[in-house]
């Protein structure tokens, strides 16, 4: 029987699942024909072989050739298939070793003259092969760096079609071909932009250090030229490095995103900053073909800044609610569910009004209240309500200008705190799910065992009695006093550390 068989991978979000390539050689009219329920691009993959292979040298039967993809019901997209469905057609003809083939995970966009092209998402699906319990996989001589970077798992690149089918045995002519290869990475840089160039503003630059030993979301109103846009554009840098697989989960979003992935894993936390037009697709993720992910994934184990957040639809907004509650992007489609991670920081910024002069002492606002209320109320309350830190900020004056302190933090010293205070927060829950006082539960919080005294908690209860903070408010609070007081040095909250709390969750008043 004329069958040849190997193995790629369709990714679906994060995730991939292996797939079984089959090629059949039998009597009839010539005709190549995919089934298994491919996309347009993978559909098309029959013209982009046969031309590959014969401009190759190591043409494809003139029979008629069937190509199955299995599992049939998964749905499977793009041109990554293209290498398999060339080798599984060549072992079928007997030009290559059909064992070497059915060994090795196949993954490459043919190009017309035989060259593999380096492809989005390799990443992501080396590991996915890793898991599935495969240890060799081919890939394009241009994503040999990013694919080495999945550790115990043999690398095969190749430049061509030609190349491969040498490799597994077929006695071809060798060719000498130039490889497709990638655009270099950047090189990895400290940020220019340093938290030492805010002046003023103590309570805001506190603030962020605790957002950032934290890992708190933040919310800072006010009006123009308070420092907003520039407060958040300094917190990636007083983060710490990702390792291990934070590390490794934010360099696979990348390929999976099509961004450039080089010889090393991403160090250095993400930033995103989508346009206020942003629909709810770009935001989470989405497409009408293969499920990309959005600036929310894109900016996992970093920062998501909301810049001007009333200015975004109402729904684009929401659909942030249930990541930063779980953690997970999910998005469903009739016939898959995609997930992505979702564990960001979410970082807002608006102003005050329309005219965003409300609050400021320099300037008078021309909004009527009720017109200042309905554009708050485009952020939601529930949205709202999962924010840990609200923060009012003011402009800066004169006299605040020549008062300011000339040796300012910077933004290595900023991360050191950090970095400490998250030691100590990690070493507290080492016992538990969690790394960081922002992810921790309510419940585990207000056990007995860790539950701080009455005197502790005066202000905080009080707050929860007169209704102005919500039961998750009140949760929220805690975290944020065992962040204050793991910047502190201090074993536990103090009375202190939660009006400090309470302050930085309740600060939003001009």
């Amino acid at each position: 029987m004329a069958l040849g068989r190997t193995f790629s991978i369709a990714l679906i979000g994060m995730s991939g699942a292996v797939v079984e390539v089959e090629a059949d050689i039998s009597a009839g009219l010539p005709s190549f024909v995919i089934i298994g329920l491919p996309d347009t691009a993978l559909a098309e993959a029959r013209d982009r072989v046969r031309a590959a292979a014969v401009n190759s040298g190591c043409p494809i039967t003139g029979h008629k050739l069937t190509i199955n993809l299995s599992p049939a019901a998964l749905p499977k997209h793009g041109s990554g298939f293209d290498l398999a469905i060339a080798v599984a057609s060549l072992a079928a003809a007997g030009d290559v070793s059909a064992s070497s083939v059915q060994s090795v995970v196949h993954l490459g966009e043919l190009g017309l003259d035989g060259r593999l092209r380096p492809m989005a998402g390799v990443l992501p699906a080396v590991l996915a092969a890793f898991r599935a319990g495969q240890r060799t996989v081919m890939v394009p001589a241009g994503n040999a760096d990013e694919a080495s970077l999945v550790p115990d798992m043999r690398v095969i690149p190749v430049a061509s079609l030609l190349e491969a089918a040498i490799w597994h045995g077929g006695e071809f002519e060798p060719v000498v071909v130039e490889p497709i290869m990638v655009a270099a990475p950047l090189a990895a840089e400290e940020p220019t932009q340093d938290l030492s160039d805010v002046v003023g503003n103590e309570e805001a630059i506190k603030a962020l250090l605790v957002a950032a030993a934290g890992g708190h979301h933040l919310f800072m109103l006010g009006p123009p030229g308070a420092g907003k846009t520039m407060l958040a554009a300094r917190l990636p840098g007083i983060l710490p490095d990702l390792e291990g697989a934070a590390a490794l989960e934010a360099t696979s979003m990348r390929s999976l995103a099509g961004g450039v992935v080089g010889a090393d894993l991403m160090r250095r936390p993400p930033l995103e900053a989508p346009h206020h037009t942003a629909t709810a697709a770009a935001m989470v993720g989405g497409g009408s073909g293969q499920i990309r992910p959005g600036a929310a994934a894109r900016a996992s184990h970093g920062v998501l800044f909301l810049d001007e957040a009333p200015e975004f639809a109402s729904s684009v907004l929401d659909v942030l609610r249930q990541p930063l509650e779980s953690g997970t992007i999910s998005i469903h489609r009739a016939n898959a569910v995609a997930h992505f991670p979702g564990r960001f920081q979410l970082v807002m910024a608006a102003n005050p009004c329309p005219c965003g002069q409300y609050g400021a002492m320099d300037s008078e606002c021309s909004c009527t209240p009720n017109l200042r209320r309905r554009y708050l109320a485009r952020v939601s309350g529930p949205l709202l309500d999962r924010i840990d830190i609200q923060l009012w900020l003011r402009r800066i004056t004169a006299a605040q200008l020549r008062l300011a302190d000339e040796t300012r933090m910077t933004s290595a010293d900023a991360r050191a705190r950090v970095v400490e205070a998250r030691a100590a927060a990690a070493a507290r829950l080492s016992d538990t799910p969690w790394s960081l006082n922002g992810q921790v539960s309510g419940p585990w919080l207000r056990d007995r065992r860790r539950r701080l005294g009455r005197m502790t908690t005066a202000s905080l209860d009080r707050a929860l009695e007169r209704g102005g903070i919500t039961m998750r408010g009140y949760d929220r609070v805690l975290r944020l006093a065992w962040t204050v007081a793991d910047l502190a040095g201090s074993t536990a909250p103090t009375a202190e550390h939660i009006g400090t709390a309470l302050y930085l969750r309740r600060g939003m008043t001009p």
